[in-house]
């Protein structure tokens, strides 16, 4: 199963939002990790996955940004009063290196008729948080972020019939969007996660585990899209705009890059997956229209998501 992390940013909720019944029907289970003080988009998301009955999990201790969101305000607005009656996605909580197991089992325990995952982000003593757990209910999930929970960390929540997730970043970013290679390695995950130990993988989708505000001036615009090989292995594509000088014309700077993703996309024996937000790419460059960089990173997020999905059915 392919568990995408995202943020709770706007165009990240959107493409959730939009694809909740294809998540569903593709057994694509998001983690999502709160980052706005109001739950408005949040709550409309989460509405839109329960009605499509795609199972999620909800980060109810968020770390990233400068004022993470308070784990107060997540599980007294969102678990214990909005979605109270909707049981079916799963609380996450975060162990990081900071953490108190204590005021983790406290929560846990309120809400122990949830299904339960823990996200191990930077804890080091396995033993005691096993020791912890013994005193819950069976914890579902187990969710390790690559770098942050070593191999032998992982061993200690080695368990029949409790399933282990591991996320991995995939994408590198740039200081600037003009040192981005044409082409370069995204991840084998998707087809190594078994040899892992793992029952599940994720990764960051096109946008990378280093979390942002706001973005800088486009001094030159680049369009991210992943694409499979002939033997499977991911890489990911950068088309770069041909200014890259001034902060101006961001809407010219798409049109080039969007030129050279079309020529991508015919050339003979093309390896880019023919996904909806392909075909959406084509209609724009058809009407030469620029609709926000926002909503060019929606597109190639969603074209992640396709492509792994893509891949998932032919390989059952």
């Amino acid at each position: 199963m392919y568990y995408p992390y995202i943020r709770g940013k706007q165009f990240e909720l959107i493409v959730m939002r939009d694809n909740a019944q294809f998540l569903a029907e593709n057994n694509i289970h998001p983690i999502i990790e709160p980052v706005k003080n109001n739950f408005t988009a949040l709550i409309r998301t989460m509405n839109a996955l329960n009605k499509a009955n795609a199972h999620f999990t909800l980060i109810v201790n968020p770390l990233a940004g400068q004022s993470p969101v308070k784990s107060e305000s997540i599980l007294k607005e969102l678990i214990d009063s909005e979605f109270k009656d909707s049981p079916d996605f799963t609380i996450g909580y975060m162990l990081h290196a900071q953490s108190n197991i204590e005021v983790m089992v406290k929560v846990l325990k309120k809400h122990k008729n949830r299904d339960i995952a823990i996200i191990h982000h930077g804890f080091t003593d396995g033993k005691k948080v096993i020791t912890a757990l013994d005193t819950l209910n069976p914890i579902g999930k187990h969710i390790f972020i690559d770098g942050s929970a070593g191999k032998l960390y992982q061993r200690h929540f080695k368990k029949d019939g409790i399933d282990r997730i591991l996320i991995r970043n995939g994408f590198k970013p740039q200081k600037k969007n003009s040192l981005y290679p044409p082409s370069e390695h995204f991840s084998d995950l998707h087809i190594t996660f078994p040899d892992e130990g793992m029952d599940g993988f994720g990764d960051y989708l096109i946008v990378g585990d280093e979390y942002t505000e706001t973005g800088g001036p486009a001094y030159a615009v680049a369009i991210h899209l992943t694409y499979c090989d002939a033997d499977d292995d991911m890489f990911i594509h950068h088309f770069l705009s041909d200014q890259t000088d001034s902060p101006t014309d961001p809407g010219g700077k798409f049109l080039e890059a969007l030129k050279k993703l079309i020529r991508a996309i015919n050339e003979p024996n093309s390896h880019i997956y023919k996904s909806s937000a392909v075909d959406e790419y084509q209609e724009l460059y058809k009407k030469q229209h620029y609709p926000g960089l926002g909503y060019v990173k929606k597109l190639s997020m969603q074209h992640h998501i396709e492509l792994i999905a893509d891949f998932l059915s032919r390989n059952p």
